[in-house]
């Protein structure tokens, strides 16, 4: 099923499909600048210092890039 949301609620990621029902929550980071970046359908982005780390719906990381 695709993300429907992805919403950033302190230092937690919150993943919703698009019944809004929770598929699953992940950490946001501590730093400045950290946190949800955006999302798609299929994926999340959350910047974790100098790293960007991508989720899928069920909250599995699938890549990691420079944020730089």
């Amino acid at each position: 099923m695709a993300i429907g949301n992805a919403v950033q609620k302190g230092s937690w990621v919150h993943i919703y499909n698009e019944r809004g029902h929770q598929t699953a929550t992940v950490g946001a980071g501590n730093g400045k600048g950290d946190g949800l970046t955006g999302y798609t359908s299929s994926t999340v982005n959350v910047k974790k210092g100098s790293w960007i780390h991508t989720y899928d719906e069920k909250g599995r990381q699938i890549g990691t890039t420079s944020a730089r």
